[in-house]
């Protein structure tokens, strides 16, 4: 694509994004669904003005990669430690029913292939947390403690996709697992999670210490922190993780709450973590909503055959499970509000760009044919767009419980 196109491609999404995601916040809707609007009206479903290329995937990337350094630095690793029981069995129980359900229904009640099966319900695991965390974010939610078991559940379930993604994709392409591959990236993944937040913690400290010290010129900061950030998020690739996890564990790295046993000398500034996300706010806000406008461009409706009944009949009942099995996952949590696990549980429910990667993995490997390529579009979709409205529903809901009426507020 030549500069003039895309810089009028970036033209639309930026702008697009901007009034839609403005739009959706006056009329009471979460944002992040204004911009996947945007998306869907921009790109192949609607108008067909933008299209999903190499430059416009990258700078998403670096949308999603900056939004998880900014959930990191936020995050309060001592919470996500006293809930690490509970993110644990959210995010297995929340790959296990929807994975099992999915392929049930696919392989005994349509009848459809095993392998294609197997993919159906692969795609039923996947969770955005991208668009999860955005969306407490926007509720600001983020420091609750359904927030908290939602961030290690929700990167609990990246690992399990990764490992799911290699099992699958073998089993695809040579009728069986590989069980070493299998192992070596389940290796892979345990060595970065235990390297890296020391390592960053380490590059943190120095980059702190400058700043304190001989005050960097103007800038210095933000542009460390962005190399730092995309480091780590290829440090994670090589290491066969996802990007985000990288742009997690830098931003966990800088958090006021971090605490690292074998590093327990380094010392937290507080002052330096608000100036460093103060001075980030500006580019997250430019760059993420290219991720989510991506994730509408990514999506074409128009493959869907609406007055199919076979299409309704599967895409309902994979859209019920895709929906029952997560809200399940949250609720069977012990010791522990309803209402917590029920915003739990919803929050787990969003697709997103996962669940379209699984599928279109299945389109290109020739498992799933146009018409159950549809469906699984259907479903994702569906399953992105309806969590982040039920939780604004839950939270304006509780809020309104909980303010007293004007009688009350009287006596």
């Amino acid at each position: 694509m030549e500069a003039h196109a895309f810089l009028l491609q970036l033209f639309l999404i930026l702008v697009s994004a901007r009034i839609f995601a403005e739009l959706f916040a006056r009329m009471g809707i979460p944002p992040v669904l204004g911009e996947v609007t945007a998306g869907l009206m921009l790109g192949p479903s609607l108008l067909g003005w933008v299209h999903m290329n190499d430059m416009i995937r990258l700078l998403a990337e670096i949308g999603i990669i900056l939004l998880l350094f900014e959930i990191g630095l936020e995050v309060d690793v001592e919470k996500l430690k006293a809930h690490t029981f509970n993110a644990v069995t959210v995010a297995l129980t929340g790959v296990v029913l929807p994975f099992a359900g999915g392929f049930a229904v696919s392989r005994y009640g349509f009848d459809l292939p095993l392998l294609t099966s197997l993919f159906i319900g692969g795609t039923l695991t996947a969770t955005s947390i991208g668009i999860t965390l955005r969306v407490l974010r926007d509720l600001k939610l983020t420091h609750t403690t359904a927030a908290q078991v939602v961030v290690g559940a929700a990167v609990l379930d990246d690992i399990v996709g990764v490992v799911l993604l290699v099992l699958l994709a073998d089993f695809a392409l040579t009728g069986q697992v590989s069980w070493s591959h299998t192992l070596r990236t389940l290796g892979m993944l345990a060595l970065f999670l235990a390297v890296a937040p020391l390592l960053a913690s380490v590059m943190s400290h120095f980059l702190r210490t400058y700043e304190l010290r001989y005050r960097g010129l103007p800038g210095f900061v933000p542009t460390f922190i962005i190399a730092l950030v995309l480091f780590f998020a290829w440090v994670a690739h090589l290491f066969g993780a996802p990007e985000i996890l990288g742009a997690f564990a830098a931003g966990v790295a800088l958090s006021r709450r971090f605490i690292v046993p074998f590093a327990a000398f380094i010392q937290t500034d507080e002052r330096f973590t608000e100036a460093v996300n103060q001075q980030m706010q500006p580019l997250i806000h430019l760059f993420t909503p290219i991720f989510f406008v991506s994730v509408g461009l990514a999506v074409d409706l128009t493959v869907v055959h609406w007055n199919s009944p076979a299409f309704w009949a599967l895409g309902g009942v994979l859209l019920l499970v895709a929906v029952a099995s997560k809200v399940a996952a949250g609720l069977i949590l012990p010791r522990m509000e309803a209402r917590e696990r029920w915003r739990i549980g919803v929050a787990m429910v969003p697709r997103g760009e996962v669940g379209l990667i699984f599928a279109e993995l299945g389109r290109t490997a020739k498992l799933f044919t146009q018409d159950i390529y549809a469906v699984m579009i259907f479903v994702v979709i569906l399953s992105t767009l309806l969590p982040p409205l039920w939780l604004k529903r839950m939270t304006g809901s509780e809020q309104e419980s909980s303010t007293p009426s004007l009688r009350e507020r009287d006596e």
